[in-house]
């Protein structure tokens, strides 16, 4: 079974590497680099969308939790899948409009002012490589049961495969790499590992006659774990930059709005579809060792439940979780340093800054491969060399929530906001942040105990929030002139020339 297993895998594998040279073929510009020419269509937009937040934690880790807790192990995807919701129906339109690149450059345009930049592109920068490490390692600890790999080589051949097909092709291989891992995902979770555990454990009822009351409770993992779940991740999915450059992709605010919508729905779907599966694994397989964790409850209904081509198919679409988080967190990692970062260091030293408002070139695309396989490189020696990536994961977005969540969202919904009031705010929310990190690390008697903990996300936004909105109204609003080419960006109007010639140019969509 671990030979077919293997060979299914391999053969994904290999899949990916093509997919990066049929990228290329499509990419002629910047634009069809970075934000795979802004024209996805519907399908196409929600199966990437959907595909890039449902990573390992939702797969494997929505399994396991599962497994531990019942259906109330679905809260996390849920969580997740209400994130993309409100960013699509509240936000995603606006964004599509605005034709920018990064989270960088919509404050800049919103609020006119460097000040309210800088410190959001080096946070960025610093959470989707995290991101980026900590799938790369994650996925390479399949590689490691699949091929009896050292973790070091899963790492290094695993992430080279997702760093050549991102650098070859940009967003048009990670689109079509994202497309295929979604009907693997959804095959491999809905269609394969759910009714086949289900069948084990002898359908739902079989299930209540072997198991507890709790694991049928929506409240059984805690409530405080439940509100946690959304603050982390409902509220950091609003302005992630991997997930905001998938935005960029659509081809028209109505299909950002509705095909976000509808890959929110699918997440939620799949999350309680995951539970389900851990529950059922629950009953059919009670003594599972999970003093390691419950990832291997996810590998065990792959490889003790499941036929054997089935378990390979399965473990593919673990893979490819993974893999589309990692694909996706490292290109909006090299979208960030290198239009937001670079710019940024270089004015340090006197030399040429891009200036404020200046559009990205629209033809260097070689340039965007040299980023990508660079930053590619440095997530890989991360995830090999670094003992926890997660708490530096942690450490990034505790930061991004509760330093950059206010000024960003506040720039979209307050128009009172100014830049005075959202570097403060990011400078407020980011040093309470990190010191109730060190105060509670400090204090811990675990270690990381700080780093886990809630409390610097909430100290961070109220911080946050109470300084953007006194800083604000004590200070003159945004300048009449920056906020009349805002609101013409907004109504999709004032867009770079260079870029709208060539999506006009294109002709070509994805349906």
């Amino acid at each position: 079974m671990d030979i077919i297993n293997s060979g299914i895998v391999g053969l994904y594998l290999v899949a990916m590497l093509l997919f990066g040279w049929w990228g290329k073929s499509r990419t002629r510009s910047t634009s069809d680099y970075l934000v795979a020419g802004r024209r996805l269509g519907p399908f196409v937009y929600t199966g990437t969308m959907a595909a890039l937040v449902l990573g390992g934690a939702s797969t494997v880790g929505g399994v396991g939790l599962g497994y531990q807790y019942g259906i109330s192990g679905a809260w996390l995807v849920i969580a997740i899948g209400t994130g993309v919701l409100l960013l699509s129906l509240l936000f995603a339109p606006r964004l599509q409009r605005l034709k920018i690149y990064t989270v960088s450059q919509m404050l800049s345009l919103r609020y006119g002012s460097r000040q309210a930049t800088q410190t959001s592109s080096v946070v960025m920068l610093a959470y989707t490589l995290m991101l980026c490490a900590t799938s790369t390692s994650a996925y390479a600890t399949v590689f490691v049961v699949l091929f009896d790999w050292e973790k070091w080589l899963g790492i290094a051949i695993g992430g080279g495969v997702v760093v050549l097909y991102s650098t070859i092709g940009g967003m048009w291989s990670i689109t079509l790499a994202d497309q295929v891992q979604f009907v693997i995902k959804t095959i491999g979770v809905f269609a394969l590992m759910l009714p086949f555990t289900l069948g084990a454990a002898g359908g739902i009822d079989g299930a209540r006659e072997r198991l507890t009351a709790e694991f049928f409770q929506w409240d059984g993992i805690g409530t405080q774990t439940i509100i946690t779940y959304f603050v982390v991740y409902t509220l950091g999915l609003l302005i992630g930059q991997d997930i905001w450059q998938r935005v960029f992709t659509a081809r028209t605010p109505a299909i950002a709005r509705w095909g976000g919508a509808s890959a929110g729905v699918y997440c939620i779907l799949y999350g309680v579809a995951g539970a389900a599966i851990g529950l059922a694994a629950r009953a059919a397989l009670p003594d599972l060792d999970t003093s390691a964790g419950n990832d291997v409850v996810f590998a065990s209904v792959a490889t003790e439940v499941l036929p054997a081509v089935v378990g390979g198919i399965v473990m593919a679409a673990a893979v490819a979780a993974m893999m589309s988080t990692a694909s996706g967190a490292l290109i909006a990692a090299a979208t960030v340093a290198r239009n937001d970062v670079t710019p940024l260091v270089a004015g340090w030293f006197g030399r040429g800054r891009r200036p404020e408002g200046a559009e990205v070139d629209e033809h260097d695309i070689t340039g965007n491969r040299y980023w990508v396989l660079a930053l590619g490189v440095v997530t890989v020696v991360l995830a090999i060399i670094v003992d926890d990536v997660v708490a530096a994961l942690t450490i990034s977005y505790d930061i991004l929530v509760g330093g950059l969540l206010i000024p960003i969202i506040g720039g979209l919904t307050f128009r009172r906001g100014n830049g005075i009031g959202a570097a403060a705010s990011m400078a407020a929310g980011t040093i309470v942040t990190i010191a109730t990190i060190i105060i509670l690390e400090i204090r811990s008697e675990e270690r990381f105990g700080g780093v886990y903990a809630n409390e610097p996300i909430y100290f961070g936004l109220a911080a946050s929030a109470a300084v953007y909105l006194v800083v604000s109204l004590l200070t003159r609003p945004t300048s009449a002139e920056v906020m009349t080419a805002w609101t013409e960006r907004l109504a999709g109007r004032g867009v770079p020339e260079d870029e709208a010639d060539e999506t006009a140019g294109s002709g070509a969509t994805n349906r």
